[in-house]
């Protein structure tokens, strides 16, 4: 009895002590991410030689792994993958880039929206001064990761070989703590829905890959019908509920599968006495991120999770209801 009672303490302050460890390293990484993925405001040097567009342009212009300089006018949009745009001349419609800036120059004039993902997008004080833009455009930037963006819109094939590097490694350490975190925290908030998933998991996993499958579809051409069809601001707000439902999904399912798949591991290496909740969940959780590490098998592991974390949340028993008091 005494040795009992000693050996729980022991085994709950070893717990507490491991908890507070991995929040330390995981905002300790958070932090390096962070910073290694700020913003540089200077452009990235380019190996090409950038688009050059003089005069009149009807149609939209497009730059793959290259940037473009607008000196003339455009009548429609202008979109770079890995390059920077650089706006002296009349742009009417959008002008959007991926791995890259955005940049007005002094009397330029962008009649669209200006879209950054990975960049940044600056003005002259002239520019800005002049008012270039239309009062009803708008702005979105997302800054940051502007070289890993380049890089991957120049070389799509980087996306199936990962780059072997101490950010790289940072990061795949970063999300094997994550994903232990939420899995912990999961699992104690709702214990019988990952039980049950699991079950589910085990029993009907076929049943469960064929709904996730059949609803994935379903909710793609729903979103994209919703798109075309309602209006921009109805259909933007359909897009955005749609992607929170399923990033809920994807994060109850991969919890419930990583607690399956490390009781599994569980059972095949350790004895019954040295088995544990939290083993079985970092043993599954370092197992699929090392199989989402895997180059060109990766982009596979990944839809798998996401079709079967679909089907576990769409054969979850919701109960909604009034009790009557």
């Amino acid at each position: 009895m005494n040795q009992l009672s000693l050996q729980r303490p022991l085994d709950l302050s070893l717990a507490r002590a491991a908890w507070q460890a991995a929040l330390a390293v995981f905002a300790f990484l958070l932090m390096v991410v962070a910073v290694h993925a700020q913003a540089s405001d200077e452009l990235l040097p380019d190996n090409q030689a950038p688009l050059v567009i003089d005069g009149m342009r009807e149609s939209d212009v497009f730059g793959w792994g290259q940037s473009i300089v607008v000196r003339g006018h455009v009548k429609h949009g202008v979109m770079a993958f890995g390059g920077d745009v650089v706006v002296e001349g009349i742009v009417e419609g959008d002008v959007a880039t991926i791995g890259g800036s955005i940049v007005q120059r002094e009397g330029a004039q962008i009649g669209g929206d200006v879209i950054v993902i990975g960049g940044s997008y600056r003005r002259s004080a002239t520019a800005a001064a002049a008012q270039g833009r239309s009062p009803a455009s708008a702005s979105v930037m997302f800054e940051g990761f502007e070289p890993e963006l380049r890089n991957i819109m120049r070389n799509p094939a980087s996306l199936l070989v990962p780059q072997w590097s101490i950010a790289y490694l940072g990061s795949r350490v970063l999300a094997v703590l994550f994903w232990f975190i939420a899995s912990l925290m999961l699992t104690a908030v709702t214990p019988g829905a990952i039980s049950r998933a699991m079950t589910r998991l085990q029993l009907t996993n076929l049943r469960v890959a064929i709904i996730g499958f059949i609803g994935s579809i379903l909710i793609t051409f729903g979103v994209v019908a919703g798109l075309s069809v309602l209006p921009t601001v109805i259909g933007a707000l359909v897009g955005l509920t749609a992607l929170i439902l399923l990033l809920l999904a994807y994060l109850f399912g991969r919890v419930a599968i990583q607690a399956a798949t490390g009781q599994w591991l569980q059972r095949k290496f350790f004895p019954e006495k040295y088995r544990s909740e939290s083993i079985a969940l970092l043993m599954g959780t370092i197992l699929w991120s090392v199989l989402l590490s895997l180059p060109y098998v990766w982009p596979l592991v990944g839809a798998g999770l996401l079709v079967a974390s679909l089907g576990l949340a769409l054969t979850a028993r919701y109960r909604v209801g009034w009790k009557r008091s």
